[in-house]
């Protein structure tokens, strides 16, 4: 009897249908992937709140979503509690050891899109391909990814972007462990004529091809009519796999430098052709050479604001370039280009106080959202005062949380622009 009971459990087990719709969760630790058939009905509530989501509410969707033994459960807490003392105390470290990041994010967002409004297995809606991908949360780090789930191929976001002379891109990125040495291409280029996907070598009449590898960085310039390439290369701080990775990369003119683990990995005075207009991105997987990766929190901005005309002329300025982690309100190395600005001005005209104002967008609790922006504003002005020597008298904050949205907070893009800091001149 026992024999016959277990052949029809496994039996079922075998049979059991599969939603093609179905949430995808990939713990990249144990190598297991999940699936949840009401993937469709829960999309909305698996939208990452970048601020003032209840970090109780994350864990709960973990466990929800992924289920171990008892064994490997303890064995992941004891790593997580870990990690997160190892993260608390990498928080802690002085702005002043990241004096490398020296750029400085303008106050026009021009590009976010942190996929929260595609549903997970569908492939991004402001995207288009030659190759597989869907979006896939991870077991190590909150929101929604870009699963590149190919060897080969390009990926384009659909629409032309102004891109001007100077900006800033950022951009998340998981390379996974195996296959090739190369985790992604970022490509950006310039064409005269629109063209939905070119998946030429060399897209457009000119560009720029940044080859993010695990123990390498590589960059190409080109141009149409030219016989020759600008390339630059650099074996500082490269992508790890399996983990997240902050890249940056600022142009300036032909200028071109990519930021990683507090560093400044590579700076090359002249690797873009003289002449260059972007107004594309795409990400390029290479066929016998890319492991594939996942992507998110894509972030364009332009660069270098002026701060002293804004702060002292207009009497308010707005950052984009004052970071947190999701939920947090320590201030991240990145910040340490705009602080030193802030600090530079403040110096300057030793009479000028002003206030420190947080801002979120209105994904989450009202009062969590209030609250996080008042501490986020704290934190900025205490940073100013223990690392840059500004006097605390000259400086007050407070936060608003949600209350006041420079546009409606209906768009990625949206919310990005409203998630801030701005300093206001007393």
């Amino acid at each position: 009897m026992k024999s016959v009971l277990k052949f029809f459990i496994i039996a079922s087990m075998i049979s059991f249908p599969h939603s093609l719709n179905s949430q995808v969760k990939i713990d990249l630790n144990k190598k297991v992937i999940t699936i949840d058939k009401n993937a469709k009905a829960n999309a909305k509530k698996d939208a990452p709140k970048d601020q003032g989501q209840n970090d109780k509410q994350n864990h709960a969707t973990q466990d929800k979503q992924v289920t171990p033994e008892k064994k490997e459960t303890k064995t992941t807490e004891a790593n997580n509690s870990k990690t997160d003392k190892q993260s608390d105390v990498q928080e802690q470290q002085s702005m002043q050891s990241f004096s490398t990041y020296d750029f400085v994010p303008g106050d026009e967002v021009i590009l976010f899109d942190d996929f929260s409004q595609d549903a997970v297995g569908d492939f991004p809606a402001l995207w288009t391909a030659n190759a597989a991908g869907e979006i896939n949360t991870l077991n190590i780090a909150p929101g929604k990814w870009l699963n590149l789930n190919s060897t080969d191929g390009n990926y384009f976001i659909l629409k032309s972007i102004d891109f001007p002379k100077n900006f800033i891109i950022e951009f998340d990125i998981v390379p996974k462990k195996t296959g090739g040495r190369i985790a992604a291409g970022l490509i950006l280029y310039g064409e005269e004529k629109p063209k939905e996907m070119d998946n030429s070598p060399h897209p457009g009449n000119g560009g720029i091809i940044i080859s993010i590898e695990k123990e390498r960085w590589n960059t190409m310039g080109y141009k149409t009519g030219e016989n020759t390439q600008i390339t630059g290369s650099s074996a500082v701080n490269p992508v790890e796999p399996e983990k997240v990775n902050h890249v940056i990369i600022w142009v300036q003119n032909r200028r071109f430098r990519i930021y990683h683990k507090q560093a400044k990995v590579l700076d090359m005075p002249t690797n873009v052709f003289d002449g260059t207009k972007f107004n594309r991105l795409c990400l390029r997987l290479s066929r016998g050479a890319s492991c594939g990766s996942y992507i998110s929190n894509i972030r364009i901005t332009s660069a270098a604001p002026d701060m002293r005309s804004k702060l002292l002329t207009e009497g308010k300025l707005i950052s984009y370039g004052i970071y947190f982690d999701v939920n947090k309100d320590v201030v991240k190395p990145e910040s340490y280009g705009t602080l030193k600005g802030i600090a530079d001005v403040l110096k300057e005209n030793p009479d000028v106080k002003v206030k420190i104002v947080g801002h979120t967008d209105s994904d989450g609790a009202d009062a969590a959202n209030l609250d996080l922006s008042k501490r986020r504003g704290a934190s900025v002005k205490d940073e100013l005062v223990k690392d840059f020597g500004i006097d605390a008298s000259r400086l007050e904050s407070d936060g608003m949380g949600e209350t006041q949205p420079v546009v409606p907070n209906d768009t990625p893009v949206n919310k990005a622009l409203n998630r801030r800091v701005e300093l206001i001149k007393l």
